[in-house]
């Protein structure tokens, strides 16, 4: 028979588990990233401006701040979440063309990046 005590000591190291992966993935993450420049209302409810250092992300709250360095030519920005995404496999961050174009990657379409939330 298994006493409420190690269900309780399970429980409590899954959680604890769970919510230190949660943080580190949001603290620092290496993946693709590609821009996307539409003129369309956000997930956050603002309009987007593709000029604006601003991104999405899958989980991050709105408003967050990120930097984001293009592991091809060090060039970094820092961003602010405001819309959600990216939809496709491998990508981490979708950014908005400004800040692509600030980590040189517009002709290109995407690139490797690592972000750290501020």
């Amino acid at each position: 028979m298994v006493s409420l005590s190690s269900i309780r000591s399970v429980l409590s190291a899954s959680v604890l588990f769970l919510m230190l992966g949660a943080v580190s993935a949001q603290a620092g993450a290496c993946g693709g990233a590609s821009w996307y420049a539409l003129r369309s209302k956000t997930a956050s409810g603002e309009r987007m401006n593709p000029s604006d250092l601003t991104a999405a992300h899958r989980t991050l709250p709105f408003g967050s701040k990120v930097k984001v360095t293009n592991q091809r030519n060090g060039k970094a920005v820092v961003v602010r979440i405001n819309d959600r995404g990216p939809f496709i496999k491998g990508r981490v961050i979708d950014l908005s063309k400004g800040a692509a174009s600030r980590l040189g990657f517009v002709g290109a379409g995407h690139t490797n990046i690592c972000m750290a939330q501020l």
